[in-house]
Protein backbone atom coordinates (compact mmCIF):
# COMPACT_ATOMS: atom_id res chain seq x y z
CA UNK A 1 0.00 0.00 0.00
CA UNK A 2 1.40 3.27 -0.97
CA UNK A 3 0.88 6.62 1.19
CA UNK A 4 0.03 9.63 -0.87
CA UNK A 5 2.24 12.55 -0.08
CA UNK A 6 -1.44 14.59 1.32
CA UNK A 7 -2.09 12.11 3.58
CA UNK A 8 -3.37 13.71 6.96
CA UNK A 9 -2.23 13.38 10.34
CA UNK A 10 -5.32 11.59 11.23
CA UNK A 11 -5.84 9.44 8.27
CA UNK A 12 -1.78 8.70 8.90
CA UNK A 13 -2.32 7.42 12.79
CA UNK A 14 -5.10 5.33 11.58
CA UNK A 15 -2.87 3.88 8.59
CA UNK A 16 -0.10 3.20 11.16
CA UNK A 17 -2.14 1.55 13.56
CA UNK A 18 -3.36 -0.73 10.69
CA UNK A 19 -0.06 -1.57 9.71
CA UNK A 20 1.43 -2.17 13.17
CA UNK A 21 -0.09 -4.76 14.82
CA UNK A 22 1.45 -3.96 18.26
CA UNK A 23 2.00 -6.89 20.78
CA UNK A 24 0.92 -7.25 24.08
CA UNK A 25 2.38 -5.01 26.77
CA UNK A 26 5.86 -7.14 27.88
CA UNK A 27 6.34 -7.47 31.06
CA UNK A 28 8.99 -4.37 32.66
CA UNK A 29 12.32 -5.13 33.72
CA UNK A 30 12.38 -4.91 37.31
CA UNK A 31 15.57 -2.75 37.81
CA UNK A 32 16.34 -0.82 34.61
CA UNK A 33 20.19 0.59 34.90
CA UNK A 34 20.15 4.35 33.94
CA UNK A 35 22.47 6.09 31.16
CA UNK A 36 23.50 9.02 31.99
CA UNK A 37 25.49 12.53 30.24
CA UNK A 38 28.81 11.96 29.83
CA UNK A 39 30.06 15.03 32.22
CA UNK A 40 27.35 13.19 34.76
CA UNK A 41 29.46 10.82 35.15
CA UNK A 42 32.08 10.42 37.84
CA UNK A 43 35.46 10.37 36.09
CA UNK A 44 36.54 6.44 37.64
CA UNK A 45 33.52 5.79 35.46
CA UNK A 46 34.44 7.96 32.07
CA UNK A 47 37.88 5.89 32.64
CA UNK A 48 36.21 2.34 32.74
CA UNK A 49 33.92 2.90 29.48
CA UNK A 50 37.22 4.27 27.81
CA UNK A 51 38.98 1.41 28.86
CA UNK A 52 36.37 -1.17 27.44
CA UNK A 53 35.99 0.77 24.22
CA UNK A 54 39.89 0.26 23.86
CA UNK A 55 40.03 -3.53 24.81
CA UNK A 56 37.22 -3.73 21.99
CA UNK A 57 39.90 -2.41 19.77
CA UNK A 58 42.49 -5.33 20.96
CA UNK A 59 40.09 -8.16 20.86
CA UNK A 60 39.90 -10.64 17.55
CA UNK A 61 37.85 -10.31 14.81
CA UNK A 62 34.72 -12.43 15.25
CA UNK A 63 34.31 -14.53 12.40
CA UNK A 64 31.07 -15.26 12.56
CA UNK A 65 30.77 -11.71 10.94
CA UNK A 66 28.94 -12.11 7.53
CA UNK A 67 28.12 -9.14 5.49
CA UNK A 68 24.43 -8.94 4.43
CA UNK A 69 24.33 -6.47 1.13
CA UNK A 70 26.03 -7.17 -2.03
CA UNK A 71 29.52 -5.33 -2.59
CA UNK A 72 28.05 -4.21 -5.53
CA UNK A 73 25.45 -1.98 -3.25
CA UNK A 74 27.62 -1.34 0.03
CA UNK A 75 30.25 0.04 -2.28
CA UNK A 76 32.81 -1.17 0.67
CA UNK A 77 36.27 -2.83 1.17
CA UNK A 78 35.90 -7.00 2.49
CA UNK A 79 36.29 -8.00 6.19
CA UNK A 80 39.56 -7.85 7.00
CA UNK A 81 40.48 -10.66 9.00
CA UNK A 82 42.88 -9.44 11.09
CA UNK A 83 40.96 -6.16 12.09
CA UNK A 84 39.76 -6.38 15.92
CA UNK A 85 36.34 -7.04 17.56
CA UNK A 86 35.63 -3.00 17.54
CA UNK A 87 36.41 -2.97 13.86
CA UNK A 88 33.84 -5.64 13.23
CA UNK A 89 31.61 -3.46 14.83
CA UNK A 90 32.32 -0.60 12.26
CA UNK A 91 31.88 -3.32 9.33
CA UNK A 92 28.57 -4.14 10.69
CA UNK A 93 27.38 -0.15 10.08
CA UNK A 94 29.58 0.05 6.76
CA UNK A 95 27.46 -3.13 5.09
CA UNK A 96 24.17 -2.03 6.53
CA UNK A 97 24.61 1.33 5.27
CA UNK A 98 21.76 1.52 2.84
CA UNK A 99 19.30 -0.32 4.91
CA UNK A 100 19.30 1.81 8.59
CA UNK A 101 19.57 4.97 7.45
CA UNK A 102 16.67 6.85 5.87
CA UNK A 103 14.28 3.90 5.61
CA UNK A 104 12.24 2.71 8.77
CA UNK A 105 15.27 1.04 10.81
CA UNK A 106 17.05 3.85 11.24
CA UNK A 107 15.55 4.66 15.03
CA UNK A 108 14.98 1.06 16.06
CA UNK A 109 18.27 -0.85 14.81
CA UNK A 110 20.36 1.86 16.11
CA UNK A 111 19.11 1.92 19.11
CA UNK A 112 19.47 -1.99 19.20
CA UNK A 113 23.28 -1.37 17.93
CA UNK A 114 24.23 1.08 20.90
CA UNK A 115 22.60 -1.92 23.04
CA UNK A 116 24.62 -4.92 21.85
CA UNK A 117 27.64 -2.68 21.88
CA UNK A 118 26.89 -1.82 25.49
CA UNK A 119 26.66 -5.75 26.37
CA UNK A 120 29.68 -6.41 24.21
CA UNK A 121 31.64 -3.66 26.48
CA UNK A 122 30.09 -5.57 29.30
CA UNK A 123 31.04 -9.37 28.82
CA UNK A 124 33.74 -8.99 26.89
CA UNK A 125 35.64 -5.70 28.74
CA UNK A 126 34.27 -5.84 32.09
CA UNK A 127 32.51 -2.70 31.93
CA UNK A 128 30.12 -2.14 34.73
CA UNK A 129 28.23 1.22 33.30
CA UNK A 130 26.49 2.28 30.85
CA UNK A 131 25.93 3.82 27.15
CA UNK A 132 27.05 7.14 28.33
CA UNK A 133 25.01 10.04 25.76
CA UNK A 134 26.78 13.32 25.05
CA UNK A 135 23.87 15.73 25.07
CA UNK A 136 25.59 18.09 22.17
CA UNK A 137 22.78 20.59 22.38
CA UNK A 138 25.08 22.01 25.89
CA UNK A 139 27.23 22.42 22.98
CA UNK A 140 25.71 23.96 20.40
CA UNK A 141 26.42 27.84 21.02
CA UNK A 142 30.83 27.04 20.73
CA UNK A 143 31.08 23.46 19.94
CA UNK A 144 34.66 23.98 18.62
CA UNK A 145 35.97 25.58 22.16
CA UNK A 146 33.46 23.74 24.63
CA UNK A 147 35.12 22.13 27.60
CA UNK A 148 33.96 18.36 26.15
CA UNK A 149 37.20 18.40 23.89
CA UNK A 150 39.45 19.85 25.95
CA UNK A 151 39.53 16.97 28.45
CA UNK A 152 43.79 15.26 27.34
CA UNK A 153 44.13 12.64 30.12
CA UNK A 154 45.06 9.83 28.42
CA UNK A 155 42.99 7.12 30.99
CA UNK A 156 39.50 9.38 31.44
CA UNK A 157 39.35 12.13 28.61
CA UNK A 158 37.82 12.11 25.02
CA UNK A 159 40.50 14.07 23.39
CA UNK A 160 40.55 17.25 21.53
CA UNK A 161 40.13 18.17 17.54
CA UNK A 162 42.95 16.43 15.07
CA UNK A 163 46.15 17.68 13.73
CA UNK A 164 45.38 19.36 10.40
CA UNK A 165 49.17 18.59 9.78
CA UNK A 166 48.23 14.65 10.67
CA UNK A 167 45.70 13.80 8.42
CA UNK A 168 43.32 15.49 11.30
CA UNK A 169 44.66 12.57 13.55
CA UNK A 170 43.53 12.99 18.03
CA UNK A 171 46.99 13.97 19.53
CA UNK A 172 45.47 13.02 23.12
CA UNK A 173 43.03 11.57 25.33
CA UNK A 174 42.02 7.92 25.67
CA UNK A 175 41.39 7.21 22.04
CA UNK A 176 44.83 8.85 20.43
CA UNK A 177 46.60 5.34 19.71
CA UNK A 178 42.93 3.22 19.24
CA UNK A 179 44.00 1.27 15.95
CA UNK A 180 41.22 1.27 13.35
CA UNK A 181 41.09 -0.59 9.99
CA UNK A 182 38.29 0.40 7.66
CA UNK A 183 38.35 1.39 5.19
CA UNK A 184 42.27 1.62 5.82
CA UNK A 185 44.46 1.49 9.14
CA UNK A 186 44.34 4.76 10.76
CA UNK A 187 43.82 6.53 14.22
CA UNK A 188 40.94 8.48 15.06
CA UNK A 189 40.46 11.68 13.26
CA UNK A 190 38.45 14.92 13.95
CA UNK A 191 37.97 17.73 11.98
CA UNK A 192 35.56 20.60 12.88
CA UNK A 193 33.44 21.81 10.22
CA UNK A 194 31.27 24.57 11.01
CA UNK A 195 29.75 24.85 7.56
CA UNK A 196 29.24 21.03 6.17
CA UNK A 197 26.58 20.92 4.01
CA UNK A 198 27.94 23.11 1.29
CA UNK A 199 26.64 20.99 -1.66
CA UNK A 200 24.54 21.98 -4.48
CA UNK A 201 21.34 19.90 -3.77
CA UNK A 202 21.20 21.47 0.46
CA UNK A 203 18.61 23.48 1.02
CA UNK A 204 20.53 25.65 3.08
CA UNK A 205 24.23 25.28 1.92
CA UNK A 206 25.57 27.76 4.07
CA UNK A 207 23.87 26.46 7.08
CA UNK A 208 25.89 26.28 10.68
CA UNK A 209 25.43 22.93 11.69
CA UNK A 210 25.40 24.06 15.16
CA UNK A 211 22.01 25.59 14.65
CA UNK A 212 20.29 22.28 14.18
CA UNK A 213 21.40 20.94 17.45
CA UNK A 214 20.21 23.58 19.87
CA UNK A 215 18.22 22.99 23.04
CA UNK A 216 15.51 24.52 20.82
CA UNK A 217 15.90 22.25 18.30
CA UNK A 218 16.06 19.06 20.77
CA UNK A 219 12.51 20.64 22.32
CA UNK A 220 10.80 20.80 18.87
CA UNK A 221 11.49 17.24 18.34
CA UNK A 222 10.61 16.04 21.83
CA UNK A 223 7.28 18.06 21.52
CA UNK A 224 5.97 17.97 18.20
CA UNK A 225 4.75 15.34 15.60
CA UNK A 226 2.28 13.81 18.01
CA UNK A 227 1.29 10.48 16.69
CA UNK A 228 3.10 10.79 13.88
CA UNK A 229 6.91 9.17 13.60
CA UNK A 230 7.07 9.29 9.61
CA UNK A 231 7.55 13.17 10.67
CA UNK A 232 9.59 12.71 13.64
CA UNK A 233 12.14 10.72 11.88
CA UNK A 234 12.22 12.90 8.84
CA UNK A 235 13.09 16.04 10.47
CA UNK A 236 15.22 14.59 12.54
CA UNK A 237 16.72 12.60 10.07
CA UNK A 238 17.08 14.94 7.18
CA UNK A 239 20.01 15.96 5.88
CA UNK A 240 20.88 19.26 7.60
CA UNK A 241 19.32 17.94 10.65
CA UNK A 242 20.63 17.02 14.20
CA UNK A 243 21.52 13.60 13.34
CA UNK A 244 23.70 15.04 10.37
CA UNK A 245 25.01 18.03 11.33
CA UNK A 246 27.01 16.15 14.35
CA UNK A 247 28.15 13.47 12.14
CA UNK A 248 29.48 16.25 10.02
CA UNK A 249 30.33 18.72 12.21
CA UNK A 250 32.86 16.65 13.95
CA UNK A 251 34.46 15.59 10.05
CA UNK A 252 37.27 13.00 10.46
CA UNK A 253 35.93 9.09 11.16
CA UNK A 254 32.50 10.81 12.66
CA UNK A 255 31.96 12.61 9.41
CA UNK A 256 32.66 9.28 7.24
CA UNK A 257 35.41 11.47 5.13
CA UNK A 258 38.52 9.01 3.85
CA UNK A 259 41.70 8.66 5.32
CA UNK A 260 45.02 9.58 3.45
CA UNK A 261 46.21 6.38 3.25
CA UNK A 262 42.64 5.31 2.09
CA UNK A 263 42.78 2.99 -1.17
CA UNK A 264 42.03 4.45 -4.46
CA UNK A 265 37.65 4.83 -5.10
CA UNK A 266 36.92 5.27 -1.24
CA UNK A 267 33.78 7.16 -0.69
CA UNK A 268 33.17 9.23 2.02
CA UNK A 269 29.94 8.99 3.43
CA UNK A 270 28.02 7.56 6.50
CA UNK A 271 29.79 4.30 6.51
CA UNK A 272 32.42 3.69 8.85
CA UNK A 273 31.20 6.62 11.65
CA UNK A 274 31.42 4.47 13.76
CA UNK A 275 34.92 4.40 13.97
CA UNK A 276 34.98 7.22 16.38
CA UNK A 277 33.97 6.45 19.86
CA UNK A 278 31.97 9.72 20.23
CA UNK A 279 29.61 7.94 17.75
CA UNK A 280 27.90 5.58 20.53
CA UNK A 281 28.06 8.81 22.64
CA UNK A 282 25.64 10.42 19.96
CA UNK A 283 23.64 8.03 18.97
CA UNK A 284 22.88 7.52 22.96
CA UNK A 285 22.08 10.83 22.28
CA UNK A 286 19.77 10.41 19.34
CA UNK A 287 17.92 7.51 20.93
CA UNK A 288 17.42 9.45 24.14
CA UNK A 289 15.34 12.66 22.15
CA UNK A 290 13.55 9.41 20.51
CA UNK A 291 12.77 7.94 24.02
CA UNK A 292 11.85 11.07 25.54
CA UNK A 293 9.55 11.62 22.58
CA UNK A 294 7.95 8.59 22.68
CA UNK A 295 7.67 9.43 26.83
CA UNK A 296 5.77 12.34 25.66
CA UNK A 297 2.46 11.39 25.22
CA UNK A 298 0.82 8.01 24.59
CA UNK A 299 0.33 8.81 21.20
CA UNK A 300 4.04 8.21 20.28
CA UNK A 301 4.52 5.63 22.94
CA UNK A 302 4.06 2.38 20.52
CA UNK A 303 4.15 4.12 17.20
CA UNK A 304 5.99 2.64 14.22
CA UNK A 305 6.20 3.48 10.56
CA UNK A 306 8.38 3.10 7.75
CA UNK A 307 9.57 1.39 4.36
CA UNK A 308 12.76 -1.18 4.01
CA UNK A 309 13.94 0.88 0.50
CA UNK A 310 15.91 4.32 0.59
CA UNK A 311 14.25 6.80 -1.65
CA UNK A 312 17.05 9.64 -2.12
CA UNK A 313 16.21 9.19 -6.40
CA UNK A 314 15.00 12.79 -5.80
CA UNK A 315 13.41 15.49 -3.77
CA UNK A 316 9.65 14.79 -4.83
CA UNK A 317 10.15 11.33 -3.86
CA UNK A 318 12.52 11.73 -0.75
CA UNK A 319 9.80 13.68 0.52
CA UNK A 320 6.80 11.26 -0.03
CA UNK A 321 8.85 8.42 1.61
CA UNK A 322 11.68 9.61 3.95
CA UNK A 323 12.15 6.87 5.82
CA UNK A 324 11.57 4.33 3.46
CA UNK A 325 9.70 2.92 0.52
CA UNK A 326 7.61 -0.57 -0.11
CA UNK A 327 7.72 -3.41 1.16
CA UNK A 328 6.47 -1.80 4.73
CA UNK A 329 8.65 -2.73 7.72
CA UNK A 330 5.80 -4.03 10.33
CA UNK A 331 7.03 -4.62 14.12
CA UNK A 332 7.72 -8.19 13.77
CA UNK A 333 10.19 -7.59 11.24
CA UNK A 334 13.10 -8.44 11.87
CA UNK A 335 16.76 -6.29 11.85
CA UNK A 336 20.14 -7.61 10.28
CA UNK A 337 22.63 -8.63 12.52
CA UNK A 338 25.52 -9.78 10.05
CA UNK A 339 25.85 -12.91 12.43
CA UNK A 340 27.23 -10.94 15.06
CA UNK A 341 24.04 -11.31 17.38
CA UNK A 342 20.94 -12.65 17.53
CA UNK A 343 18.59 -10.72 15.48
CA UNK A 344 15.96 -8.85 17.12
CA UNK A 345 12.29 -7.83 15.87
CA UNK A 346 11.69 -4.09 15.66
CA UNK A 347 8.95 -4.81 18.07
CA UNK A 348 11.48 -6.05 20.23
CA UNK A 349 12.84 -2.83 20.72
CA UNK A 350 10.22 -0.38 20.68
CA UNK A 351 10.84 -0.20 24.20
CA UNK A 352 13.55 0.13 26.80
CA UNK A 353 12.08 -1.39 29.81
CA UNK A 354 10.72 -4.87 27.87
CA UNK A 355 11.47 -8.17 26.85
CA UNK A 356 14.91 -7.30 25.09
CA UNK A 357 16.40 -3.96 26.85
CA UNK A 358 15.78 -2.61 30.01
CA UNK A 359 17.65 0.70 30.13
CA UNK A 360 16.00 4.54 30.96
CA UNK A 361 17.74 7.86 30.20
CA UNK A 362 18.64 10.01 33.27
Amino acid sequence: MLLPASLTTSAYAIVVAALCVIRSAATPCVEPSVRREWRAMPVEERADWIRAVNCLANLPHNPALTPTVAPSFSQIPAVNASGSYYDDFVYMHMDLNILIHSTGLFLPWHRWYVSVYETALKEKCGYTGTSPYWNWSKDSSDVFSSDFFKDADPVSGLGGWGDPNTDFRVPDGGFHAMPLSYPSPHTVRRNFTAQPFNTPTAPEPLKYANTSITPAEVSKLVNGWVGDYRGFQQYFEQFEGAHSAVHLMMGGDLGGTCPDNAPPGCTPGPTWSANEPLFWMHHAMVDKVWFDWQHKTPANTHIFFGGSVQALENTTINNEYPNGLPPWLHLNSTMPADGMFPPARIGDVLSTTGDLLCYVYE
